[in-house]
């Protein structure tokens, strides 16, 4: 059968290979001349940056595509395990190192905090349940669907729905359990994994923590950018063919079942179309909202993302691969990101150093600081304003905290920000994650990776179920690979 592919970002190129693997006639259309989507590089002046994520966990998740195509994946991709997970800075100056190991992690929070140790590493315990609860029923299957909901895994989770913190929000949750507020901070911040509220969103999303404090986080050989390249040189190997500078247009319906997409190049036959693109613009654009589901359009987006991308003089002994300096008032700055739509001026910030881990990545002396802040989805508002601001609230935020003079240490200068975001990847309003998970029941109605009413429409990426971020995009094209071959031989 014959399968047309929207989109190579991680999604997409994934189920290129889990297809293609099973025998299909796999094509990809991308609307770029390069493969990735979020997931590609900057490469200038001696200074190479990850354009998008920055965070690996769950690394055997690509893996896993060497394995079913019989190779051995450590001759392609290639990572090793952080001792350190993140390194947190307050505007008092405190600092706190976040330890993967749990005993020193729980000692540190002890010295810096005076939180008795048994806090954090029952907290840890108790966040390991709620992954292993739900991660069958929200990560690895359809959640739509009746097989999943009657699953013996399934009904564990529901005879322990009080565990799960389903109808508490992240933050009282966490404020119940953690004590100190520093400390709540640190656990509160997992909300924006999936661009979300942690004052809104249901306290299951703690359950985000175990990937970074159980599973692990992971430095990838050659960057994050060595993940698109590997799995996309694999799919070449598998006779997927790759259609460059090829936007589709329009995914042709005949009887309420797909019969190929359109692109410039004309219309190309296809038994099953997979949706990689953002899935409010798929019903928007290529649909012609007339399969639209309700409210789909409607949903409150996720946050966007504004990135410095700075080449920095001189070697920063404090900061470490991942660093965060959060703000003094978290519950305001998320005010400003989701009611007031603008950008609180303390703003959360980001850094993630990748030279700290391959001194390539920088020239000798210097340092590439991948600078994050949350910002809203794209409404509309006076962004060049908006970049200006927030640009020297970090600095001043950073020089506070480092007792540093940043600003004539930057030799090196790009940024990525919602309107960008947008046009390069189609990703609705510039949000990341597509819907938000602002409420306590997002998980639930998340948009399914198939499609109720068109046979053969298939979708799979970070704006669909189960969400936005690496893992979870590799999760979401097993799922959908699994549902296609389902719906095939039935």
């Amino acid at each position: 059968m014959k399968v047309a592919i929207i989109g190579s970002g991680i999604a997409g190129l994934a189920c290129s290979v889990r297809l293609a693997i099973k025998g299909y006639e796999v094509h990809v259309f991308e609307a770029n001349s390069y493969p990735g989507g979020k997931l590609v590089e900057i490469d200038k002046q001696g200074f190479r940056f990850d354009a998008g994520p920055s965070v690996s966990t769950m690394p055997h998740l690509v893996d896993e595509l060497f394995l079913l195509a019989g190779k051995n994946p450590r001759n392609h991709f290639n990572y090793r395990k952080k001792e350190i997970v993140c390194n947190y800075f307050y505007p008092d100056r405190t600092s706190i190192i976040g330890y993967y190991d749990q005993d020193d992690f729980a000692e540190e929070i002890y010295q810096k905090l005076g939180v008795k140790k048994s806090v954090v590493t029952n907290y840890l315990k108790d966040v390991k349940q709620k992954y292993e609860l739900a991660s069958h029923l929200f990560l690895e299957n359809p959640i739509q669907t009746i097989k999943t909901f009657l699953s013996k895994q399934a009904l564990k989770a529901f005879a322990n729905i009080g565990q799960l913190d389903l109808f508490k929000s992240m933050h009282s949750a966490n404020d119940k359990n953690l004590v100190h507020p520093k400390l709540v901070q640190i656990f509160d911040r997992y909300a924006t994994f999936n661009g979300s509220n942690p004052y809104k969103a249901s306290g299951i999303l703690n359950s985000i923590a175990h990937l970074e404090y159980g599973l692990g986080t992971y430095f990838i050989q050659g960057g994050f950018y060595s993940m698109t390249k590997s799995i996309y040189e694999l799919a070449k190997e598998l006779k997927v063919e790759f259609h460059f500078n090829s936007k589709v247009s329009k995914i042709n319906i005949i009887d309420k079942k797909v019969s190929g997409v359109t692109t410039k190049n004309g219309v190309f036959l296809a038994d099953i179309v997979v949706s990689n693109m953002d899935v409010a613009p798929t019903y928007k654009y290529l649909l012609e909202n007339k399969f639209t589901p309700k409210n789909l359009l409607n949903h409150q987006r996720s946050s966007s993302m504004l990135i410095f991308y700075w080449g920095v003089r001189g070697n920063n002994r404090h900061l470490d691969l991942h660093n965060v300096f959060f703000t003094e008032n978290y519950k305001e700055e998320f005010n400003f990101l989701f009611n007031r739509k603008e950008v609180y001026q303390d703003p959360t910030i980001y850094i993630n150093i990748t030279s700290k881990e391959q001194k390539t990545d920088a020239p000798s002396g210097c340092e590439n600081w991948f600078t994050m802040v949350n910002v809203p989805a794209n409404e509309g508002q006076n962004w060049d304003d908006i970049i200006a601001k927030t640009r020297s609230n970090v600095i001043q935020k950073i020089n506070n905290i480092l007792n540093i003079d940043l600003e004539p240490k930057i030799i090196f200068e790009e940024f990525l920000e919602p309107r960008i975001i947008e046009q390069r990847t189609s990703s609705y309003k510039g949000s990341i994650y597509g819907a938000s998970s602002n409420s306590k029941f997002s998980a639930f109605l998340r948009q399914s990776n198939h499609s109720r009413s068109i046979k053969g429409l298939y979708f799979c990426g970070g704006s669909v179920h189960p969400g936005g971020g690496t893992p979870l995009c590799l999760h979401s094209a097993k799922i959908t690979t699994k549902k296609i071959i389902e719906d095939v031989e039935k």
